[in-house]
C-alpha cells in the first residue's frame, strides 16, 4: 500500500484487517501507474471504478456444446452482483473441452489436457493482471475442476459456480438424456432398434443449454465443490435454464465480495475433513469415478495429503441415498427439486457420516445448512433420496482394486450394478477405435474382458474416457456379462463392470502390458482385486520382452502434457522437473544438457541397443527390479 493510501474500509466504513484490493492496488494505484490507468480508460473504466477491488470473472462460454453455452448470460449477472457490492469485474474466458461430443474420436484425448490449460489460463490472468479476486463460470466436465485448481493457485477470495444441468428430454413419457443415445448406438449395432428410432432418441436427448443431466462427472464435481466449500451450497444444483439461477447467480457475485471483505480464501475452508465429506458426497449419489483423479489432482495443489486408499475406506462406510443415473432411476434436477446438496448432507449428517463443523462457502458450517434442508412435500414424497436409514445400497459408489495388473491401483463404480465379481478371458486392445471397431461387430461375448490399454496420461496421451464402448456393451445386452479394464477413464455416465485408471499405465511398462489375449482376468470387489492368472515369473518374462512404444505426438501441446503428466494415482498433474533449480551447481549442468539445451559431451553419450529406449526417453519401463512402479521424468513416484 502506497503511503498516500487510506486504509482499507468496508461499505460501511469501518476499518477491515484484509485488505480487498490487496493485489490490484499494485497494479493501479499511485501516479507511475497512469499508463495503466490511461489503457483502462480506453475500454470504459474510470479512476473509480479502478479504485474498487476488481475481481476476474473468468468463463469458460464456448459455442461447441450445450453445457457451457448459456455462460455469458450468466457472466453479465455475476458482474451485476459484483457491481453492486463494491467491486469492479472484468471478464476474460478460456477454452473448454466437449467430452460428449469429442467421445470416441481423437479429439478426446484434448478433454483431460484442458483442464491443465484452463488451470494455467486462469491463474495466468489472475495473476498477470493483479485480480483480487475470482468468480469462475463453468460447465463441462474439465472446465470444474481446472478452475479450482486455478483457485487454488492464485490464493485469493473466490468462488467456482456451476451453469447447472440440462433439462431432461423426454421421450415416450420418459426422461432421457445423452446417456440414452450412446447406449441407443450399441442397440442399433446388436440390431435390437433402427435407425429412425436412434435418431428420435438423438433429437430429444439434449432439449436446452445445460450439462449432461446425469450424476456424470459434471453434476458429479459441482456437488464436490459445494461439500469443498468453494461453491454456494445449493447453487450447483439449480438446473441452467431454471429462473432462480438469475437471481442466485447475482447473490453469488455479492458472496465473493464478501468473501473479500473478510479475507476468506480457498485454504481457509480445504481441510482434510473437507475432502472426505465431497468424498461421501461423491459416494452416496453414485458419482463418477473422475472425481477420484480431480479430487486427488485439487488435494495435491492444496498440500492436503489424498490417496486412493482415502477413497475406498470413505467410500466402503458411505451407503448409497441418491437414486440418480446413470446407475439409478433419476436426473440431475430431479435432485433439485428433491431437496438439494443440504438434505444429501443431511442424511450423511444424521448417519454420523459428515463432518458438520466444516465450513461451506459462505462461511457457516455444514451443520447449519443440513439443519435447514427441505425435503419435497407431495402425495407420494420424493424417491431420489432415501428415507433416513433406508439407502438404496449399504456401500458407496468408489472401489479401489489393486493386484498383480495395478499394482498401484485402479477404480471402479458399483453404482448401477449389482456384480460384485468377474473372471473370464481378456480381449487385448491397443486403442480404444480398435475396442469399439469389435464391438460394433459383435465380436465381444459374454463373459469376455475387454482390455483398452496404452491410453492412459501418457501412453494416450489424455486418458480418454471409454464411454462409446462402455454404452455400446450395455445397448447390446452385454453390461451384466462382461467386464471392461482400460488404463484410460470411464464418462460419468458409465454403468456395469468397467475398471478405469489401471495404474502403473501400460505406456510406462505398467503389468496391463503384458496381457494376452486370453489371459484369464479374475475381479473380486469386495476382497478389492484384480489380477491375472499369471506367475510373477511369466508377468517378468513378457515385460523383459516388452518395449515402450513411440509417443503418438512429438511436437504439440500432446507431446508437452505426455512430458509431464504425473500417473493417474497422483490426479494425473503436470508438473515441472526443478531438479535443475535446487541441484549442486555440476549436477544442474548435467539436467540442462540432458534437456537438449546444448549437446551433451561424447563421453556422456550411452548408445541404444537396437530395438531399446534409453534412459532419458521421456516414456519407458521402469528399472530392472522394480517393473510396476511409475517413474516420472527419473523420480519414483510417491
Amino acid at each position: 500500500m502506497s503511503a498516500s493510501a487510506k486504509a482499507p474500509t468496508n461499505p460501511e466504513g469501518h476499518a477491515m484487517s484484509f485488505d480487498p484490493r490487496h493485489r490490484s492496488r499494485h497494479l493501479y494505484e499511485g501516479y507511475d501507474r497512469a499508463p495503466a490507468r490511461a489503457m483502462m480508460h480506453g475500454i470504459g473504466f474510470s479512476r473509480e471504478d479502478l479504485a474498487k477491488p476488481c475481481i476476474l470473472v473468468a468463463n469458460t462460454w464456448i459455442e461447441t456444446m450445450p453445457c457451457n453455452y448459456h455462460l455469458r448470460r450468466l457472466a453479465e449477472l455475476v458482474k451485476e452482483g459484483i457491481r453492486a457490492a463494491g467491486g469492479t469485474p472484468m471478464e476474460c474466458n478460456t477454452i473448454a473441452i466437449s467430452d460428449g461430443v469429442a467421445m470416441g474420436t481423437e479429439g478426446m484425448k484434448a478433454s483431460l489436457v484442458s483442464r491443465e490449460v484452463i488451470a494455467d489460463s486462469i491463474e495466468l490472468v489472475g495473476r498477470g493482471h493483479s485480480f483480487d479476486g475470482l468468480v469462475a463460470l463453468v460447465g463441462c466436465d474439465k472446465t470444474i475442476p481446472g478452475a479450482a485448481l486455478a483457485l487454488l493457485r492464485l490464493g485469493v477470495p473466490g468462488l467456482v459456480l456451476y451453469g447447472g444441468s440440462i433439462a431432461a428430454g423426454k421421450l415416450d413419457g420418459k426422461d432421457i438424456t445423452i446417456q440414452h443415445v450412446f447406449e441407443a448406438v450399441g442397440a442399433l449395432a446388436a440390431g435390437k432398434i433402427d435407425e429412425q428410432r436412434l435418431e428420435q432418441v438423438e433429437d430429444a436427448a439434449c432439449p436446452g443449454a445445460g450439462a449432461c443431466g446425469g450424476q456424470y462427472t459434471a453434476n458429479t464435481m459441482a456437488l464436490g465443490l459445494e461439500f469443498l466449500g468453494l461453491s454456494p451450497v445449493g447453487y450447483n444444483t439449480i438446473p441452467a435454464m431454471d429462473p432462480r439461477k438469475e437471481e442466485a447467480t447475482r447473490q453469488a457475485g455479492a458472496l465473493v465480495m464478501k468473501l473479500l471483505e473478510k479475507g476468506q480464501r480457498a485454504a481457509d475452508v480445504l481441510t482434510p475433513a473437507s475432502f472426505e465429506n465431497a468424498i461421501a458426497g461423491v459416494a452416496t449419489t453414485g458419482g463418477s469415478t473422475n472425481s477420484v483423479l480431480h479430487f486427488t489432482a485439487m488435494a495435491r495443489e492444496a498440500g492436503i495429503p489424498l490417496e486412493l486408499a482415502d477413497f475406498d475406506r470413505v467410500s466402503r462406510r458411505t451407503p448409497i441415498y441418491a437414486s440418480l443415473l446413470p446407475g439409478g432411476e433419476f436426473t440431475a434436477p430431479d435432485l433439485d427439486a428433491a431437496g438439494v446438496c443440504r438434505l444429501v448432507a443431511k442424511r450423511l449428517l444424521d448417519a454420523g457420516l459428515l463432518d458438520g463443523a466444516q465450513k461451506t462457502a459462505d462461511g457457516r458450517t455444514w451443520a447449519e445448512h443440513a439443519a435447514e434442508a427441505q425435503e419435497a412435500a407431495g402425495p407420494h414424497g420424493q424417491r431420489v433420496i432415501a428415507p433416513a436409514g433406508q439407502p438404496f445400497k449399504a456401500s458407496g459408489g468408489l472401489v479401489i482394486l489393486r493386484g498383480n495388473l495395478a499394482p498401484d491401483g485402479a477404480v471402479v463404480k458399483m453404482a448401477g450394478h449389482e456384480r460384485t465379481a468377474h473372471a473370464g478371458p481378456a480381449r487385448v486392445f491397443d486403442r480404444e477405435e480398435d475396442a469399439f471397431e469389435a464391438v460394433k461387430k459383435n465380436a465381444i461375448e459374454p463373459g469376455d474382458v475387454v482390455v483398452i490399454r496404452y491410453e492412459g496420461p501418457k501412453g494416450g496421451p489424455g486418458m480418454r474416457e471409454m464411454l462409446g464402448v462402455t454404452a455400446a456393451l450395455v445397448g447390446q445386452g452385454l453390461g451384466e456379462s462382461v467386464a471392461l479394464l482400460t488404463d484410460g477413464r470411464f464418462s460419468g455416465a458409465t454403468k456395469g463392470l468397467m475398471i478405469g485408471h489401471v495404474t502403473p499405465e501400460a505406456a510406462v511398462g505398467g503389468p496391463i502390458a503384458a496381457l494376452r489375449d486370453g489371459d484369464e482376468v479374475v475381479i473380486d470387489t469386495e476382497a478389492r482385486k484384480i489380477e491375472v492368472r499369471l506367475s510373477a515369473t511369466e508377468i517378468a518374462r513378457r515385460m523383459k520382452a516388452w518395449r515402450a512404444p513411440a509417443p503418438r505426438y512429438t511436437v504439440g501441446v500432446f507431446a508437452k502434457y505426455a512430458a509431464l503428466v504425473s500417473s493417474a494415482a497422483e490426479g494425473a498433474v503436470t508438473r515441472a522437473d526443478l531438479t535443475a533449480l535446487t541441484a549442486p551447481a555440476s549436477r544442474a549442468r548435467t539436467n540442462t544438457l540432458s534437456r537438449g539445451r546444448a549437446p551433451k559431451p561424447k563421453a556422456q553419450v550411452a548408445k541404444a541397443k537396437p530395438g531399446k529406449r534409453s534412459a532419458g526417453s521421456r516414456v519407458g519401463a521402469a528399472p530392472s527390479g522394480r517393473r510396476g512402479k511409475v517413474t516420472v521424468r527419473g523420480r519414483r513416484a510417491r
